[in-house]
């Protein structure tokens, strides 16, 4: 059964997937890993949630992949940390509007997946990727820091001893 999922999600996503503009997302570090792997991690788990809710899948796949749709480096510093959850959002839809056709919801769901930085989603699907998006970033920045997050949590541990 699980197979037939990602069966289903890959003939949804393929096209994206084989973009030769998309694939350089790669080359970003993004949470621990790259944008890719990250996308396609967010993209997955909305389309398995959205399909689970009786929710557009489709859409809510496609969204999810290009949430981060946007080829440029992060510039380090805090100030531009910020400013970043406000501008990359729009970057993303930008690009996937110029490689691929999307719809309105589509472009709605990318541009309001940081929110409380941006306005909320309109749709549902929207929601579910802005909260996959925020659950799979800490889960992989956990993998980026465990031995530092192990290390004080031992040493919090000792203390309260």
């Amino acid at each position: 059964m699980k197979n037939n999922k990602k069966e289903e999600y890959l003939k949804l996503v393929n096209y994206i997937l084989n973009n030769e503009q998309f694939n350089k997302l790669s080359s970003f570090s993004h949470h621990g890993t790259n944008r890719l792997r990250h996308s396609i991690r967010v993209s997955y788990y909305s389309y398995l949630i959205a399909k689970k809710l009786r929710l557009d899948y489709k859409t809510t796949a496609i969204s999810g992949l290009l949430h981060d749709f946007y080829i440029k480096r992060e510039e380090k510093g805090f100030i531009n940390f910020i400013k970043f959850q406000f501008i990359h959002p729009k970057a993303a839809a930008l690009n996937a509007i110029k490689y691929f056709s999307i719809t309105n919801k589509e472009r709605n769901i990318i541009e309001t997946h940081m929110c409380p930085f941006t306005k909320p989603s309109k749709y549902s699907e929207g929601w579910i990727v802005s909260i996959v998006d925020k659950t799979i970033a800490i889960y992989e920045y956990g993998i980026k820091f465990k031995h530092q997050i192990a290390f004080w949590f031992v040493s919090l541990l000792n203390i309260i001893k």
